[in-house]
Formats: C-alpha cells, sequence, structure tokens
C-alpha cells in the first residue's frame, strides 16, 4: 500500500509536471508514437483486409499472415531491429507496426465478409459498380467492425510502446525503464499508471467512435426488432377465459 501512496506523491509533484522530461512531455510523445505506427499500419493493412473481404480471395494466407505476426514476440523484433538500425525511433516504429497489422487486417475482412451478400447482389443489380458498391454498402455497413480492429490495434499499441524507451529516449515507457534501472519503484508504478490511463482514455473514445459508426438505418432496425418480436409473442399467446368466484364464465354462449 505504501508503493501506490508513493507513486501516487510522484503523480502529484510538481516538479514533474513540467520542464523536459516531463510527464505531459512523455504523453505527447507516446501518443505521438502510437499515431505514427497506427497510421503506418493501417496503410498497409486496411487496403488488403478490404480487398481479401471484398473478393474472397487471399482469405488463408492472410489468416496465416495475421496469426503468424500475433506469435512474433515484439521485444525480440525489437532487439534485433536495434540491433539492425540503432538507437532511435528507427528501430520500435517498424516493430510496433508488425504488432499492429494482425488485428487490422482480421478486423478489416471481417468487417467486408460480415456484410450479408444478398445486399451486394442488390446493390450489383442496381447497377453500382465495384468501387460503388465497396464505398456505399461494403464500407458502411462493415465500419464498426473494422473500427473494432482499429480500436484493438490501438491499445496493443499504446501497451507495447512503452518498449520504445528500450533504445529510444521517447515515451512513457522512459519512466518504467529510467525507475528499474534506478530501483525508484513509485517511477515505476507512476509511469505504469500513466499507460494504463492514457490506454483507458483511448478505449473510451474509440468505444463512442464505433457505436456511432452503426448506420442510422442499422440502429433503428435494432431498437425495432425488440418491440416487434414482444407484439408477436403477445399476439401469439393463448387468450384464457374469463373466470367468476374461481369459475369460467359462460354466460351468453348457449348453443
Amino acid at each position: 500500500m505504501n508503493l501506490f501512496l508513493d507513486a501516487f506523491a510522484w503523480l502529484t509533484d510538481p516538479a514533474n509536471w513540467t520542464g523536459a522530461g516531463s510527464i505531459p512531455q512523455r504523453t505527447w510523445e507516446h501518443l505521438w508514437i502510437s499515431a505514427l505506427v497506427l497510421a503506418i499500419a493501417s496503410v498497409i493493412a486496411l487496403p488488403l483486409g478490404a480487398f481479401v473481404g471484398h473478393t474472397g480471395r487471399g482469405r488463408e494466407s492472410a489468416v496465416m499472415v495475421s496469426g503468424g505476426l500475433r506469435a512474433l514476440p515484439t521485444l525480440g523484433v525489437l532487439t534485433l531491429f536495434g540491433l539492425w538500425l540503432g538507437i532511435g525511433l528507427r528501430a520500435p516504429v517498424p516493430a510496433l507496426v508488425i504488432l499492429a497489422i494482425p488485428p487490422l487486417l482480421a478486423g478489416a475482412y471481417a468487417g467486408f465478409e460480415a456484410v450479408d451478400r444478398r445486399t451486394i447482389d442488390a446493390a450489383r443489380a442496381m447497377g453500382m459498380r465495384e468501387t460503388q458498391v465497396v464505398a456505399k454498402v461494403e464500407l458502411p455497413l462493415g465500419l464498426p467492425i473494422v473500427v473494432g480492429g482499429i480500436r484493438s490495434a490501438t491499445l496493443q499499441i499504446i501497451a507495447t510502446a512503452t518498449l520504445a524507451a528500450y533504445v529510444a529516449d521517447e515515451g512513457l515507457g522512459r519512466f518504467i525503464f529510467a525507475g528499474l534501472k534506478t530501483r525508484d519503484y513509485p517511477e515505476m508504478l507512476g509511469g505504469s499508471i500513466l499507460v494504463i490511463l492514457l490506454a483507458l482514455v483511448i478505449d473510451g473514445c474509440l468505444a463512442i467512435a464505433q457505436r456511432v459508426a452503426v448506420p442510422a438505418g442499422v440502429r433503428a432496425t435494432r431498437t425495432s426488432e425488440p418491440q416487434s418480436r414482444r407484439t408477436s409473442e403477445l399476439r401469439s399467446r393463448p387468450t384464457r377465459p374469463r373466470t367468476i368466484a374461481g369459475r369460467p364464465d359462460t354466460e351468453g354462449k348457449q348453443e
């Protein structure tokens, strides 16, 4: 318990909120690295996933690549890139991109595959070109799942971007590695708490974005389905005869 109190004291110390290497500066660096990695991985994975989901070609290969990249140890990949590219952001950025590609790729092709084939056939029957089918039908309907993949990738990037401090003086991971080196455990715990809070805030924002990404027509259908189901259940429920003093009311029903 004393360790948490010491970490809280470290977080509330005004000296840690101003100057070089302060909490705001490290937080901004962490966000900048995460955004850069997410942008690069999205350019690679989202178009590829959309192509696989739209055409159905290469799905097995996409699943194999996604699963294989998930199995790679990030710290080992980061060490290899650090030995190859040297100290700085040149090493952690490609390592984190490799980590972010699988959830983005899986979310993209799963979102496009989730669209009902009958809806796509109807759009083609109306004369839509393939680009119009993708832009006006598959993308809007599959966007919530695509955003879910972006959400998963973003959380993984934010959590793992702490390793960027292993080979670069960037991000909130500097507090963790500096505290580990000097055995300043309140600083280590304080840095970990900052990463957790940052991940929770970003996750909340993306959860709202994922909910907003659901088309209005789909939301209306989802809200009307339970009401129509209750109405049909009430209509199909058999009616019971009224009773008077515990006996059936048979007045007025003489043959």
